[in-house]
């Protein structure tokens, strides 16, 4: 059966499909997280470290993979296609670390977010990725490559134009 009618999904970028672990600099940040909490130390050490070395990920076409956890097991698979919202947080320890954490969003009904990804070294670049997945911008391969140059061209045109009327009104507020 013939699909190149099908629209085609593009490939994750290398460096985006390489991530599988969190870098280790959220174990750093764990720590000083469980030091923190004093009283709680010798519960939320463990915790925090096996989370963090049973945390991974896998990023594909479809969309995004994580699991954690040995006794208590936990698995979410989230397609792009579901990403209603992404919000990049820092706090100041994690800023200091140059980590961050993106917090996924769904249509789910809940407040919370459905994914949080952490320990990510390039926390932007992996933000403005998800964006244009979620938007669907850069992943989808359109047949109708025509149509979509002439909506281009015509934006660039009304670009020009609005440019030239703004500089004809700034020459004039200038001979004021």
């Amino acid at each position: 059966m013939n699909d190149s009618h099908l629209p085609k999904t593009l490939p994750v970028p290398a460096h985006i499909a390489a991530i599988e672990r969190p870098v280790e600099k959220l174990m750093t940040c764990y720590f000083i997280r469980a030091v923190l909490s004093v009283v709680a130390f010798p519960i939320l050490l463990p915790l925090l470290y096996f989370r963090y070395y049973t945390m991974r990920y896998r990023f594909d076409a479809d969309g995004i993979h994580m699991s954690w956890g040995i006794l208590f097991r936990h698995e979410i698979m989230l397609n792009y296609s579901r990403i209603q919202d992404i919000h990049l947080h820092s706090s100041l320890l994690e800023r200091y670390l140059g980590l961050a954490r993106i917090e996924i969003q769904t249509a789910a009904g809940s407040s919370n977010a459905e994914m949080v990804l952490e320990g990510l070294s390039d926390h932007e670049a992996m933000r403005d990725f998800l964006y244009s997945r979620m938007r669907g911008a850069r992943d989808v391969v359109t047949p109708n490559v025509a149509a979509e140059g002439e909506s281009a061209l015509l934006l660039r045109e009304i670009a020009e134009e609005l440019k030239a009327i703004r500089l004809i009104v700034e020459e004039k507020r200038n001979r004021a």
